[in-house]
């Protein structure tokens, strides 16, 4: 076989070379030397930690059905969401008193809310939390 290069022998050997460094210099600038694992843990924590955001269209159905959420009634929230993310969930169903929110856990956003005591129907969750 004719050598291309006196390292490589193929395209295929360069590309896998070429690959394996930029993933390589990748990783290491993605984690800083010294980091501990507790460290690297409350970093992500705290990205997660940044609370809950809502979707334009949630923010309209708390405003049109006039839906104001107390601080307490907040953290409910959020803790039901990290409840959610904890048992794997990922479109939930969180209950706050008599509120009802879809809530896409992966990227912490509030998709809409349900208020009173309306008959609702709830797809495409996977799991719910009640608190």
């Amino acid at each position: 076989m004719n050598k291309l290069n006196e390292n490589y022998s193929s395209i295929d050997q360069m590309a896998n070379r070429l690959l394996s460094s930029q993933m390589a210099a990748s990783n290491a600038n993605s984690l800083k030397p010294g980091l501990s694992f507790q460290e690297v843990l409350n970093n992500t924590q705290s990205v997660r930690a940044e609370g809950l955001k809502f979707s334009k269209h949630a923010s309209q159905r708390l405003a049109t059905r006039n839906i104001n959420l107390s601080a307490e009634q907040m953290e409910r929230l959020e803790n039901g969401t990290t409840k959610a993310r904890e048992k794997g969930i990922r479109e939930s169903l969180v209950m706050v008193d008599d509120l009802a929110f879809i809530v896409n856990v992966k990227s912490n956003i509030v998709v809409t809310a349900v208020g009173g005591s309306a008959d609702s129907i709830f797809t495409n969750i996977d799991g719910a939390v009640i608190g």
